[in-house]
């Protein structure tokens, strides 16, 4: 006859029974949540202020008069021309334009770089074909070079093709970058079993059914984090369009903002709400898709 055995009794009766730690911060047990000490608390909480402090000056100063920035102590609080500034900074700067091209132009360049990219990826993580790693090579060779010395030849064939002051002098040389290409096929490289490509083949699958139906969906955390920061990039880029566009004709956000720190003495108040402006979408964008972001890129990293 068989004796029952109690789950929770040890099986030797000399050895000694475990405890589980108070408040559940087991150490090393599958399920448990681990939890960080005060040091590591404070230095996340260090590192907040650190990050917020830009953004919250940039609200500061954009609520105060030109006058009071130059007064020593600076302002540490808020004053009450923020709406004020923000009016002038919005109608003397062209944003309402530069705000619609700039999305437009990010959204664009952010869409097409990560389908150009991730089908590129995909060809040369998982596909076989002649001088492969050397196209590889010469697509990883051209982050080498800096963006200067392309601005020349760059702008020689904007003009010839009449797109000065247009906003497919911006959209079209930034359409797939060498990063985003590179980024895509490493993460296919790990992330896409090959048995899997195997598979759809063998059941009559064509190769834009299988980018469509396993390439997209196995690279959707990659895509996800590529196209967010392709946008913050593009958003962000000022270098060719200040050269490609004119203030007063299609500016992009950046480019507008040169228009409020012209003059002798430019209203740093102003450029503050200007700035402000151009910020606020990216936070907003962040606001309602961060959740979505940053679960994609756990979700990739949990099945990696």
């Amino acid at each position: 006859m068989s004796a029952t055995v109690s789950s929770r009794q040890p099986l030797d009766p000399a050895a000694p029974a475990r405890t589980t730690p108070r408040g559940g911060k087991g150490r090393g047990r599958a399920g448990r949540q681990l939890h960080g000490g005060k040091i590591t608390y404070a230095v996340l909480i260090l590192f907040t202020i650190g990050s917020l402090f830009p953004l919250v000056w940039t609200a500061i100063a954009a609520s105060r008069t030109n006058t009071r920035l130059a007064q020593t102590p600076p302002p540490l609080w808020f004053g009450g021309n923020l709406f004020n500034n923000l009016d002038k900074a919005w109608n003397g700067a062209n944003m309402g334009t530069a705000l619609l091209n700039t999305t437009v132009v990010a959204g664009t360049v952010a869409a097409s770089t990560v389908l150009f990219s991730t089908v590129a990826g995909f060809a040369f993580a998982k596909l076989r074909f002649r001088f492969k790693n050397i196209l590889l090579m010469l697509t990883i060779g051209t982050m080498m070079v800096p963006p200067q010395l392309s601005v020349v030849p760059l702008y020689m064939m904007v003009a010839k093709l009449e797109w000065t002051d247009q906003l497919q002098a911006v959209i079209v040389p930034t359409l797939v970058s060498a990063f985003g290409v590179f980024f895509m096929r490493q993460y296919l490289s790990q992330a896409l079993p090959t048995e899997l490509i195997e598979a759809a083949r063998m059941d009559g699958a064509s190769s834009l059914r299988i980018i469509w139906h396993v390439v997209f969906p196995a690279a959707r955390p990659a895509m996800a984090v590529l196209g967010m920061l392709t946008f913050v990039q593009s958003w962000n880029d000022f270098f060719w369009p200040f050269i490609a566009l004119t203030q007063n004709g299609n500016p992009t956000m950046q480019v507008a903002l040169t228009g409020l720190s012209r003059g002798y003495t430019p209203d740093q108040s102003l450029i503050m709400a200007g700035a402000l402006v151009g910020t606020l979408p990216l936070l907003i964008a962040f606001v309602l898709f961060g959740k979505q972001i940053v679960g994609g890129i756990m979700q990739g990293a949990v099945k990696g």
